[in-house]
C-alpha cells in the first residue's frame, strides 16, 4: 500500500522538548494537594491540562522517531524498536511503583500516620500484599498519581499496527480513532483496575489525543495549515478559550458558578477527564492550533537560554517524569509535616522543579560522556630535517 503520510522534517523540534518539559513541571505541581503554586498550571484556566499535552507530544514524537524507521527498514524493525521503548517504560514504571509504595509505607510507619496509606491507594498491600503486587505488575493496581505512565505503556504497545496504517491512510486512521473514542464514551468501555473500579485515564478514550499527535506529525498539521492560519479559526479559537476559562472558574469558585444556569454549569462541571470529554479534546486542539500558528519551529526565542531548563527536562522526559511523580509525594508529605504556609508551598514547589532540572542536566551530560569523542583532523606529518 502506498505511503500517503508526509514525513516530518529531520532535525529536533525544540517546541516539543520545551512544552514536554513544561508539562512535566506542571504534572509535578498539580500532584501536590493544597499547593497555591499549582495555580500557574493550565488546568485552572481551561478544560485540558498538562496530561493532555504529555500524551499528545508522546504520540507526535513516537511518529517522528519511528515512522521513517518503519518505512526504510520495514514493519518488523519499527515494531521491535517500539516494543523496546515499551519495555523501557514498563521497567521505569515498576521501579517507580516499588519506590513509591516503599516510601509511603515507611513514612506511614515512621510517623504513625495510617491515613496516608488509604490516601495514596496502597491499603491493599497491608492485607493482600502478594496479590496486590501482582496486579501492580499487570498495571491494574496503581497508587495515586501513577496513572499516566501505564496509559503511555498501553498506547505505545498498540501503536505499531496503528503507525503502519497511519503512514498509508492517515485521515482514515484519525477518523477510526475518533469513532473508537466516541463509542468508548457512549458504552463506558474502560480497563478494569484493582481492587475495584476502572482506570483513571481510559485508554480507549485517551488514545484519540495520542493518535491526534501522530496525525499532526505525519502531515495533518500541514494539511490543516489553511484552516489554522485563517481569521475565523483565530477568532473562534480565542472565543472558545475564553468560554473554557469561564466554565473552569465556575467549577473552581462556587459563588461564581451559582450565577450560571444549572444546565450550563452541569454540562462542563465536573470536567470529564477519565473519558476525555469532547469539550476537553476541542480545547486542546484549539491550543495546539494557536501554538502552531504563533510559534513556528524556527522561532528564534527557542534559542533563548532561559528556556534551556525546560527544554532539557523535555529531552529527558521519562526520567524527569518519574522523579517528578515521586517528588510530588515527598512535597505533599513535607507540607503535611510543616505549617503548610504559603512560603513552604513556594519553597517545596521550587525545590522539586530544581531537582527535576538537575536530574535532567545530569542525564544529558552522562549521555554525552557515553558517546565517543569526535576525532579531530589528523596531525600533519613532520617533514624530515634537512641534512646540515
Amino acid at each position: 500500500m502506498k505511503i500517503n503520510a508526509i514525513l516530518p522534517d529531520k532535525g529536533r523540534d525544540l517546541r516539543l522538548d520545551l512544552f514536554r518539559g513544561i508539562a512535566n513541571w506542571a504534572i509535578f505541581l498539580d500532584h501536590i494537594p493544597d499547593n497555591v503554586v499549582n495555580w500557574v498550571t493550565t488546568r485552572n484556566y481551561g478544560f485540558s491540562d498538562a496530561a493532555d499535552l504529555f500524551v499528545f507530544i508522546s504520540g507526535y514524537t513516537a511518529s517522528f522517531v519511528y515512522a521513517r524507521m518503519m518505512i526504510e527498514r520495514g514493519f518488523i524493525v519499527g515494531a521491535t524498536r517500539l516494543f523496546k521503548r515499551v519495555w523501557q517504560l514498563y521497567v521505569a514504571h515498576i521501579i517507580l511503583f516499588v519506590i513509591y509504595i516503599v516510601a509511603i509505607s515507611f513514612l506511614a510507619q515512621r510517623f504513625g500516620d495510617s491515613e496516608i496509606i488509604s490516601e495514596f491507594n496502597v491499603a491493599g498491600l497491608v492485607d493482600h500484599a502478594t496479590q496486590t503486587l501482582g496486579q501492580g505488575l499487570l498495571l491494574k493496581f496503581k497508587p495515586v498519581n501513577l496513572d499516566v505512565l501505564p496509559l503511555y505503556i498501553v498506547l505505545m504497545g498498540f501503536f505499531p499496527p496503528v503507525l503502519w496504517l497511519m503512514l498509508r491512510q492517515p485521515d482514515l486512521t484519525m477518523l477510526a480513532s475518533i469513532v473508537l473514542w466516541l463509542l468508548a464514551r457512549h458504552f463506558a468501555w474502560n480497563f478494569a483496575a484493582y481492587p475495584a473500579g476502572a482506570w483513571y485515564f481510559d485508554p480507549y478514550c485517551w488514545q484519540v489525543i495520542f493518535i491526534f499527535g501522530s496525525w499532526c506529525a505525519l502531515g495533518g498539521a500541514k494539511k490543516a495549515a489553511t484552516i489554522i492560519n485563517s481569521s475565523a479559526a483565530l477568532y473562534l479559537g480565542v472565543a472558545y478559550l475564553i468560554f473554557a476559562l469561564i466554565m473552569t472558574f465556575a467549577g473552581r469558585f462556587p459563588d461564581f458558578g451559582a450565577m450560571l444556569p444549572d444546565w450550563l454549569f452541569a454540562a462542563f462541571n465536573p470536567n470529564d477527564k477519565t473519558y476525555m470529554a469532547p469539550y476537553r479534546f476541542i480545547h486542546f486542539v484549539v491550543i495546539a492550533m494557536l501554538v502552531v500558528r504563533f510559534i513556528p519551529k524556527t522561532w528564534p526565542a527557542l534559542e533563548w537560554k532561559g528556556f534551556d531548563p525546560a527544554i532539557v527536562c523535555g529531552q529527558q522526559s521519562l526520567a524527569v517524569f518519574c522523579v517528578g511523580v515521586f517528588l510530588s509525594f515527598v512535597a505533599h508529605f513535607t507540607l503535611m509535616l510543616s505549617s503548610g504556609s504559603l512560603l513552604a508551598q513556594i519553597l517545596v514547589s521550587l525545590a522539586g522543579i530544581m531537582i527535576m532540572t538537575v536530574v535532567a542536566y545530569y542525564i544529558s551530560w552522562s549521555k554525552r560522556q557515553d558517546k565517543p569523542a569526535a576525532k579531530g583532523p589528523r596531525p600533519a606529518a613532520v617533514a624530515p630535517a634537512a641534512p646540515s
